[in-house]
């Protein structure tokens, strides 16, 4: 599964954002949770895996989970992303 997140924060996915992200992907021990932007796909797993996009506003992101959570993983990474004002959902 998969949704796509155009960034909107100021200052784009720094370290307090993306420490949400990765806690949120590590509830799910089952899923596979990961990041895409800009050519490059990381774990959703890893900290500086998501410091390593380097996303700033008006970016684009890809959140995609696989396994047996995989919904209830990608609607609680799209809550944070919501929540923290760190994108909206584009389509």
């Amino acid at each position: 599964m998969q949704q796509t997140f155009k960034i909107i924060d100021e200052d784009g996915i720094h370290a307090r954002p993306a420490t949400a992200l990765v806690n949120t992907a590590t509830k799910f021990k089952d899923t596979e949770a990961f990041a895409e932007a800009k050519g490059k796909k990381v774990t959703l797993k890893s900290i500086l895996g998501v410091l390593s996009l380097g996303l700033e506003t008006g970016d684009t992101l890809i959140l995609i989970t696989e396994g047996t959570e995989a919904a209830e993983a990608l609607a609680a990474l799209q809550e944070v992303m919501i929540k923290e004002g760190l994108g909206e959902v584009y389509l």
